[in-house]
Parts: structure tokens; C-alpha cells; sequence
């Protein structure tokens, strides 16, 4: 994330720590379906698009919503993972990648988290552990 790693809702930071995919949302949707609150908009992302709504966080493609695992870290209260709507999710393929740019989430490109999506079940684990080289 932009702010770095944290906990706290409002924070706008990745959370550590072990994780559950929550919910798979997005099975089937056109490559660059744009989604907002979980919910597909009926917009494709495109370049146009982008310029028109410069300040938008976009979320493409696919959702893998998480649910954090360790109470008082990333469950409950105000760290809870689940509640501050942390996702792995696709992101304009422009985007770079291992550059902290989200609001929080996990941005994937979109064929990497397409393979992701077709490949985990609901209830898989996920543990975000962040590094620097």
C-alpha cells in the first residue's frame, strides 16, 4: 500500500499475518471488468476511461476478498481485515507492479490473478508477509 504496512481501519495499509480467502467474486467476467463495493460497474477499464476518472482506485478483473485470522492483529475489532475490504485484486496492466501503490489491497495483473482466481478455493490460506530488499 501507498501507507505502508498496518492494521487499523481507516489506515489504508496492507495487514500482515495469516489470511482467508473470504470470497471469490468476479468468476467469469471480461478481462478489465471494472468493480466497485464488490459489484460489477458494467465498465471495461481502458485507457479512455482512466483519463476520465484520474482519481479512482480501480479494482479489474477479479476478488479475492480476505479475512483476517489472528484476532487482535487482523480479526475484529479495528484491524479486521474483512471489514476494511483488503483484497487480491487485477489492476490496469499499466500499473507497476512491487511499487506501494494501493489502498491497502494486493494489485495483481490481471492474467496473474485470473490463474490465481481459477486455482484457490474459498477458504484458502494467505499469509501477506512484507519484505524489503
Amino acid at each position: 500500500a501507498s501507507n505502508g504496512v498496518g492494521q487499523l481501519m481507516g489506515s489504508e495499509c496492507t495487514p500482515e499475518g495469516k489470511h482467508i480467502i473470504r470470497a471469490k467474486i468476479g468468476q467469469g467476467a471480461p478481462v478489465n471488468t471494472v468493480f466497485v463495493g464488490r459489484r460489477p460497474t458494467g465498465e471495461i477499464y481502458s485507457p479512455a476511461l482512466a483519463e476520465q476518472n484520474s482519481s479512482r482506485d480501480w479494482i479489474l478483473t477479479r476478488v479475492l476478498w480476505l479475512s483476517g485470522c489472528e484476532p487482535g492483529r487482523n480479526r475484529l475489532g479495528d484491524c479486521d481485515t474483512m471489514r476494511r475490504y483488503i483484497y487480491i485484486h487485477g489492476c490496469p496492466d499499466s500499473d507497476p507492479m512491487q511499487i506501494p501503490s494501493s489502498h491497502g489491497c494486493i494489485k495483481m495483473q490481471n492474467a496473474d490473478v485470473i490463474e490465481l482466481f481459477n486455482r484457490v478455493n474459498v477458504g484458502k490460506s494467505v499469509d501477506i508477509r512484507v519484505t524489503y530488499e
